[in-house]
């Protein structure tokens, strides 16, 4: 007996919501036991910060990637691959001999997330067109809860049994978050061979399913694709062109690029460097780590609230200036006095990043289409975490350079003031496709 519609709306909810849990958290486990990874893999600074960086290197490389391979496979059968690649990337890497192993297999498992990560924003268009605002709640909800518990409980996990179980221990998560996938892919599977006298020739010779959800997901646009600025289901044909989307002449997917990209350059730099930070201003291993969790944890209410508000708002601009102060108290304190009030700066610090489940809500409110929603969620997370990933290099580089904090952190405010143009050109109630748009002909 097939699925009604209903119990495919639940379905799908529970796989998009599953597997946003399972995106961060091959990342977070890593920095609070870096000095116990460090009795068996010796981890010089450079390394560290190469650690920082290889999950937004990945994302980058591999979202980017991502839209390509859209052509061929639909977008449930890709999620379905990307995550058996980030678990396959867990669980090697924890057998690794040596550290150079080690960062092989993660950036397996970081290739997998950074797919996963360009998929869901198409995933909500296209399985939840009318509750775009919650659902991005929702998955990003869950997406800053799998990035704070690892970085909670890695420790004593690890001092319970080994660093090797706590980090491969979240690969569970990550098979759990397949059994909705697969099952629906069964159940389309079924629906589609018990459907099939309604499939009927299109005209361009091929076949075309009189339901999509049953049928193979139409390829998802990228920035060098031809795509179509509607559907023949909603627009009548002829109505509109195809439009050829250059997105490395749009303005509006650079802005989401500077402000999905520095968001990304902050958080990981914090990820990757906020332990060290607290230790030497005299925290212990626990503490510091518990400080990483309340950082990363400080997502929950705003990816709660900030897709729900901002879904109201014509130009959301001023929320990112709010968040924005926010970065810039947390830095401050964390730059001025560490170990004095350290949890109202860590708190300040990590309210900032608030701006990144509204970028993500972005995506699918500044596209028409579905085709819109993958171009630009491959072109700003392909392109945003390439130039995120610098963010814990060049952090730890600047310390080691300089010998002090100062200069690391000037150069984190520095990234915030392009992530304020790049939210100030996005915020914009301004379509993608619109970049795109004939000029209109002088009379």
């Amino acid at each position: 007996m097939g699925l009604t519609m209903r119990h495919k709306a639940w379905l799908f909810a529970a796989a998009i919501i599953l597997t946003a849990l399972t995106l961060r958290t091959a990342v977070t486990v890593v920095p609070p036991l870096i000095s116990t990874i460090n009795d068996d893999l010796p981890l010089s600074a450079a390394t560290i910060g190469i650690l920082g960086m290889l999950p937004t290197a990945a994302f980058g490389l591999f979202g980017f990637l991502t839209p390509y391979v859209i052509r061929w496979a639909s977008l449930e059968k890709l999620i379905v691959v990307s995550i058996l690649v980030g678990i396959i990337g867990q669980l090697a890497r924890v057998m690794a001999p040596n550290i150079s192993l080690f960062l092989v297999f993660s950036v397996v498992a970081f290739a997998g997330l950074g797919a996963g990560n360009v998929l869901l924003p198409p995933l909500v268009k296209k399985h939840f067109p009318t509750k775009v605002g919650l659902m991005t709640a929702l998955y990003v909800t869950a997406l800053s809860v799998g990035t704070a518990l690892p970085a909670q409980l890695s420790v004593p996990v690890a001092d319970a049994a080994n660093w090797q179980l706590s980090l491969a221990s979240w690969a569970g998560i990550s098979t759990i978050a397949l059994i909705p996938w697969l099952v629906a892919l069964f159940a389309q599977r079924t629906t589609a061979a018990r459907a099939t006298p309604a499939v009927k020739p299109s005209a361009g010779g091929g076949q075309a399913a009189e339901d999509p959800a049953a049928g193979a997901t139409p390829p998802v646009g990228h920035p060098d694709l031809t795509v179509h600025s509607t559907t023949s289901r909603s627009v009548p044909p002829g109505a509109a062109p195809p439009l050829k989307m250059n997105l490395w002449r749009s303005p509006t997917a650079w802005g989401l690029t500077f402000m999905f990209g520095c968001t990304s350059l902050n958080t990981y730099a914090m990820f990757a460097w906020l332990p060290e930070i607290l230790s030497q201003a005299g925290l212990d291993r626990g503490q510091a780590g518990s400080m990483l969790a309340l950082f990363a944890a400080l997502g929950l209410p705003l990816s709660l609230s900030i897709p729900l508000i901002a879904a109201r708002m014509r130009n959301p601009f001023p929320a990112v200036l709010v968040m924005l102060g926010c970065f810039i108290a947390g830095y401050l304190g964390l730059l001025l006095s560490p170990a004095n009030g350290t949890w109202l700066w860590v708190s300040f610090a990590g309210l900032g990043p608030g701006t990144f489940p509204l970028s993500l809500l972005l995506i699918n409110h500044r596209t028409r289409t579905q085709f819109g929603a993958g171009a630009l969620s491959g072109f700003s997370q392909g392109m945003g975490y390439a130039l995120a990933c610098v963010g814990p290099l060049f952090f730890g580089l600047l310390r080691q350079w300089t010998g002090s904090w100062t200069m690391p952190f000037m150069f984190l405010f520095a990234s915030l003031l392009l992530l304020g143009v790049g939210a100030w050109i996005i915020c914009r109630p301004r379509m993608l496709e619109d970049d795109f748009a004939p000029s209109p002909v002088a009379p």
